[in-house]
């Protein structure tokens, strides 16, 4: 009744629609893509290890100076950054680990620990938040005094070690969520650290030592409004959401207008990781398997449409003497 094709975007002979057959120049194309693939991969382990250090070092001069300065501005500006350094290491990890093979207990290799690591960034942040937030309040209402001189030196170290940190890891996202919520990340670190310069100056200039507790609770807010875009994105990642950009319901029509094709059913789009988008779906041909070139330029419509790079396809006759068991649709 059925028979199942992995159709992996990977080069291959495919029939163009006047029935001509042309030949992918596989051997190059592929060869350049492996060496581009190498070349992104060794410029982000780069941009990690560079983020991953500065930060690192900046964690522990703010956290002294921090002490030194009675700053709780400063002090929860270390510990989001201490989370960051968390979170890098964590993106880094997943980065190194996407590019391992297949085995025969990881099939699809473990290109979904970029997700894991998406996922966990966000979290990451948002108890740092929990933290900053409840000491930040218990400062408000009785202020330390600060030296305002420190804490603008400081904070303006953080703006330039975050702003390079973001600049390395904006080169090479990609559209990767798991870099990119690094990225992000960094950036909003430069900005929460400006913040910081602000507060003191305004500390220097009117003596008002609550605004620096004032500034760690607006701190605070910056962080989970820039997080909870990732985190909702990386939660519905790790549930096998249809990825955002795809329309389930156009894919399906696509496949529903198919020559030859007179219904689709148990149809799946998910990521495979933060930068790979699969399919499944079983495609009722009465008049029999296709071929493979038909096939083939199914997988080639999806990847040019709407980037789904691995869809496995399985072509059935609709015999009412075997009916497929995962129909309908809510059958999984």
């Amino acid at each position: 009744m059925a028979q199942i094709r992995d159709m992996a975007h990977t080069p291959h002979t495919h029939a163009s629609d006047d029935g001509s057959r042309h030949e992918h120049h596989g051997h190059e194309h592929h060869d350049h893509d492996h060496h581009h693939h190498h070349s992104v991969a060794a410029g982000l382990r780069l941009a990690f290890a560079l983020s991953t250090a500065l930060n690192l070092a900046f964690v522990v001069i703010e956290t002294v100076f921090g002490f030194l300065s009675h700053s709780m501005a400063l002090l929860a500006d270390a510990g989001h950054n201490f989370s960051d350094v968390l979170g890098l290491v964590a993106a880094w990890t997943a980065s190194i680990l996407a590019q391992r093979r297949p085995t025969q207990r990881y099939t699809y290799g473990l290109r979904s620990s970029s997700i894991l690591a998406a996922l966990l960034n966000a979290i990451i942040l948002l108890i740092a938040v929990g933290g900053i937030a409840v000491e930040a309040g218990q400062r408000l209402f009785a202020p330390t005094p600060v030296d305002a001189v420190t804490v603008m030196f400081v904070a303006g170290a953080g703006v330039f070690i975050n702003g390079v940190s973001a600049f390395l890891l904006g080169q090479g996202h990609h559209g990767d969520l798991n870099v990119k919520s690094a990225f992000t990340h960094m950036l909003g670190d430069a900005l929460v650290s400006l913040g910081v310069v602000v507060a003191g100056a305004v500390i220097l200039a009117t003596g008002w030592l609550w605004f620096d507790p004032a500034t760690s609770i607006v701190i605070a807010l910056v962080i989970v409004f820039g997080t909870w875009r990732v985190l909702r994105h990386s939660l519905d990642m790790a549930l096998h959401a249809v990825p955002p950009g795809i329309d389930a319901a156009e894919v399906r029509e696509h496949l529903g207008h198919i020559a030859g094709v007179a219904a689709v059913h148990d149809l799946h789009i998910w990521p495979m990781s933060t930068t790979t988008t699969a399919l499944t779906c079983h495609l009722v041909m009465p008049g029999g398997h296709p071929g493979d070139a038909v096939l083939t330029k199914i997988a080639d419509d999806l990847h040019a449409r709407y980037g789904i790079e691995h869809a496995t396809i399985q072509v059935e006759t609709g015999d009412p003497e075997h009916p497929c068991v995962l129909v309908p649709d809510h059958v999984v």
